[in-house]
This record gives C-alpha cells, structure tokens and sequence, in this order.
C-alpha cells in the first residue's frame, strides 16, 4: 500500500510556473499586472470583497513595498555597503535631473498648458518616479547584490518625495521629512538583521519572487483599462517618453559605474511608478490653482505607469544580450557575471 502511494507522488506531475515567470524578462511583474488589470477591468468587485482579500491585494502595497524594504536591506553586505550606495545615488540623481531638465524645458517653450496636453509638472512626477519593484525583479535577472541594494536609496523617488522636492524649490511645496524616514526604517531593519543573521538573509532572497508576485497584483489592483482610454493619446505619450528615457540612463549611468560593475540596469530606471498618479493630488494641495488638472494628470500618470512597466523588461533585455554579445561590463573577463558563467 505504501508503495502504490509512493508510486502516486511520484506520478504527479509538477508545473514550475515561478520558474517560468522568472525566466521571462520582468516575468514576475508583467503576468500579475495582466492579472491584476484583467480582474479590475472586468470583475472589480473582487478585490473589494474585503478581508483579507482587499487588505492583500487592493490595500497592500505600501505594506509589501514596506516589507520589501527589509528584504531588500537584507542583501546588503556591510563590507559592500559603499557600491549599493553608490549606484543608488547615481542613479537616483541622474534621473531626478533629467526629470526636472524635461519639466523646466517644456515650461519654458510651452507655458503652462505644456506639451500635448502634458503639464510640466506633469512630466516631473512622471520622469523622477520609477517603479521600484520592477527594478528589483530585474535586478534579480540582470543584475547582483549591489544592485538590488542600491534600491535603498532609488526607492525614494517611488512617490511624490522628488517631485515635491523639485517644485518645492520654486516654493510650490514642502519637503515630506518624513516619507525619506518611512524607507529609511524598514531599510536599516533588514540592514542590522541581515548582517547579524545569515539565514533570515537567506530567508529573504527566496522569499523576494513570492513577495514581488504579490506586490504588482496590489499594483495593478488600482487601474483598470478606463484609466488609459480617460487619459488617452497624452497618457500614451507619456509613457513612451518615460520608457526613451531607459535608453538615456543605460548609457549615463555605466559611465558613472566601474567597467567590470557596468550592466543592464541603467535602463531599469527608465519607469514610471504607479505611485506617481498620487502626485499630481499632493501638488494640487500645495498650489490649488491646478485641482483642475488632477484628474488628467492623475490617468497620465496611471497610463504612464503601465507602458514603462511593459516596455522596461524588454528595453532592459535587450541592453543585457546587447553587452553580453559583446562581452562588456559585467561580461567582461573581469566582470562578475563573466566568472558566474564560466563556472
């Protein structure tokens, strides 16, 4: 009879669906966005059935990205903490620049109104915001350690914090202290417990795919495909200014980087995080002259959001087989990746 059993188990067939996702570019993100979008557009009452389903997947992102935090904290190893600082800094700034250059540009030459229908600030909340989470599920393909760490640091531009940082300079708004010391706290958390414990590190890194998965349902939970048909042809050309910008960072970004550190994720940045379709409410807050304009900005962000998370995989992919082929950067006989493979 235990034989017939075991027999039975090893019958059963398995589906290595993670595994699948995972080999696809951005494969952990894109399926659950599809997912996520499909149930808000044509089944929204699911994810308000409440409980723990709402909580899970309709209310949980901030928790999850704050969770995520942790995880992300866990991988950086102390006696490399100076590069994951770096990138994340380089990174962080070369695209806050680059966004207010855009927003300052298309004020000056097209006033107020800005560029088909796209407000100035418009083009800040959506350039210096990139989708932390994809980065990370990237980071994980086309990238290392020091990568996936220098989120740290690129999680801040996540929601209104830059942009406000760079109308506030203009006196259009304050500087949220506090939303740089909500990342910072759950970072130093999974900092200390990772270095202290080997085996939570460990925890964390398998648990990192599961919690992305989860993470971009939360994400897509919140648009459907109104929000593109309301915000139209200047969502979409938001967007596809947003996902250019990927080619611009990949460039900018490895020359800032060691050659043997120089890889794919540059062009990781060029995203719009979903969280930017809050920032146009908190500018409006700030200046009530343009509450008028929430609710367009809003879907252009939102719509923005969504081309750059489909874009960004493949832009990413394709930079990653473009140095390999050429064996650069990472590829490099010096490279990291380059002594990965050869063993």
């Amino acid at each position: 009879m235990s034989n017939e059993k075991t027999n039975v188990q090893s019958e059963r067939k398995d589906y290595p669906i993670l595994e699948k996702m995972k080999n696809l570019p951005g494969g952990l993100v894109i399926i659950p966005l599809v997912i996520a979008v499909v149930i808000a557009t044509f089944i929204p009452q699911f994810f308000q059935i409440g409980g723990y389903v709402t909580a899970l997947f309709y209310e949980g992102n901030a928790c999850m990205m704050g969770f995520f935090l942790i995880v992300c904290g866990s991988m950086i190893d102390v006696k490399q903490v100076g590069l994951p600082l770096y990138k994340g800094v380089v990174m962080t700034g070369v695209k806050f620049l680059l966004g207010v250059i855009v927003g300052v540009v298309v004020g000056k030459l097209c006033g107020p109104q800005g560029f088909l229908g796209i407000a100035p600030f418009v083009f800040i909340a959506a350039i210096t915001n990139s989708n932390s989470s994809l980065y990370i599920s990237l980071s994980s393909q086309f990238g290392n350690a020091t990568d996936t760490g220098a989120v740290s640091i690129l999680a801040l531009n996540d929601g209104p914090f830059f942009t406000l940082i760079a109308l506030g300079a203009t006196g259009l708004a304050n500087i949220p202290i506090n939303s740089l010391i909500a990342v910072i706290i759950p970072l130093l958390i999974g900092f200390v417990w990772g270095n202290l414990d080997k085996g939570f590190r460990n925890a964390c890194k398998a648990a990192q795919p599961i919690v992305t998965f989860f993470m971009t349902i939360s994400i897509g939970a919140k648009t459907d495909v109104k929000t593109i048909l309301k915000a139209g042809a200047s969502g979409i050309v938001l967007g596809l200014i947003s996902a250019a910008t990927a080619v611009l960072f990949f460039f900018i970004i490895n020359l800032l980087l060691p050659k043997k550190e120089r890889n794919a994720m540059g062009a990781a940045i060029g995203t719009t995080a979903l969280n930017s379709a809050m920032t146009p409410a908190a500018v409006a807050e700030a200046d009530p002259t343009l509450a008028n304009s929430v609710s367009l900005a809003t879907a252009q962000c939102a719509t923005a959001s969504i081309i750059t998370l489909f874009l960004c995989p493949f832009i990413t992919a394709a930079f990653d087989k473009y140095m390999q082929k050429r064996q650069k950067g990472i590829y490099s006989p010096e490279g990291w990746a380059y002594e990965k493979m050869a063993h």
